[in-house]
């Protein structure tokens, strides 16, 4: 169970750490995105920054449980809400968000599971 856990976590952390970082320095990416789900450039950062502290709480969930299952929530509902503004604008190419949506939630499983037969 353990290295579910990890694996889980980790990839979820690389991967919203990678989003984060992408927000953060101005990458084409986000921004196209933002365009195309009419998200002011204002809030990139912010966003950015909320990804890279899912990111950093998944991996200080190690050591703190409780934190790595905040932060794991934390990103579940940041990416409902990023659902939320595809199906505002009908933008139906869901499938980077569900990935994105499918890491921190299996990391928030694995949690759960990992620590509560503790």
């Amino acid at each position: 169970m353990f290295a579910t856990y990890l694996v889980a976590t980790l990839l979820a952390s690389v991967v919203n750490g990678a989003a984060a970082v992408a927000n953060l320095i101005g990458h084409d990416y986000p921004k196209s995105q933002a365009d195309k789900l009419g998200v002011p450039h204002s809030w990139m950062r912010p966003l950015g920054t909320l990804l890279g502290a899912g990111a950093l709480g998944l991996l200080a969930g190690f050591a703190v449980p409780v934190l790595g299952v905040l932060a794991a929530a934390g990103l579940v509902l940041y990416f409902i809400g990023a659902l939320w503004a595809h199906l505002r604008v009908r933008d139906y190419v869901l499938g980077p968000w569900f990935v994105f949506f499918c890491l921190p939630t299996a990391a928030l499983a694995a949690n759960l599971a990992y620590h509560g037969h503790r």
